[in-house]
């Protein structure tokens, strides 16, 4: 039975291995991104998000690597992203959240460094914000319409969205200042700070997110409504940046 990993760093030898194996001078860079390289791992339970980089020509084998990703996801590792070059620097300006995200949670484990000098222009990241959030509103309300009030499937609507407006949020910080928080209730504080956002309902919302709040149904409902508003006040802001 394959062994899940204690930490991500204990696959970084045989991963490298095994990819330099399949794909040789193909490979350009094996990056570990996401939860993993950001410190909040959890043995059996977290994803190892893994970016491959290859060359045009390896980019077209890629069925090549059929085997060896079947392998590696019996260890917690997911299906990797796999770019070129190339692609990632013509991607900017359609996903800079995305790589900016990347880049702030990313550790090398082999070859170049491709996330390291990413910039990105600040009209792309108001313009990826904007639609994000406009499109994951219409989506909450979506979602608690088809509720009709009830805590659970609004538990799970609180729980899937979350990490998602942390990495938008992120992105927000940056804009402002250039730079992004790693922890997610760190990005929440600084949200706070910098945009006035009530940090003290994305707290509840990571508790119920981690399972560990007491609260009744109607409590729920309540923190959903005020998580609500407060992605709405991020909106109008960046709306006015």
């Amino acid at each position: 039975m394959a062994k899940i990993p204690d930490q991500p760093q204990d696959i970084f030898v045989p991963l490298t291995e095994d990819y330099l194996q399949t794909f040789g001078k193909d490979l350009v860079s094996l990056m570990l991104y996401g939860s993993a390289a950001g410190g909040s791992y959890v043995k059996g339970k977290s994803d190892i998000n893994v970016l491959v980089v290859l060359t045009p020509e390896g980019i077209h084998r890629l069925e090549d690597g059929f085997a060896l990703v079947k392998t590696w996801r019996k260890r917690n590792v997911a299906v990797p992203l796999v770019m070129t070059k190339a692609f990632i620097e013509s991607s900017l300006d359609a996903y800079p959240i995305e790589f900016l995200n990347m880049k702030n949670n990313s550790i090398l484990i082999y070859g170049e460094n491709v996330l390291e000098d990413l910039s990105f222009k600040p009209e792309d990241l108001r313009l990826q914000i904007e639609r994000e959030l406009k499109g994951k509103i219409l989506l909450l309300r979506e979602g608690y319409l088809e509720s009709e009030g009830s805590a659970r499937p609004v538990r799970q609507l609180i729980s899937k969205s979350l990490t998602a407006f942390v990495s938008i949020f992120n992105a927000m910080l940056y804009l402002k200042q250039m730079k992004a928080p790693q922890s997610k209730r760190e990005t929440v504080q600084e949200m706070n700070k910098i945009f006035a956002v009530d940090a003290a309902v994305f707290m509840r919302c990571f508790d119920i997110r981690e399972g560990k709040d007491k609260l009744s149904g109607k409590e729920v409902i309540d923190v959903f409504k005020k998580y609500l508003r407060e992605v709405e006040k991020a909106c109008h802001i960046i709306d006015g940046l």
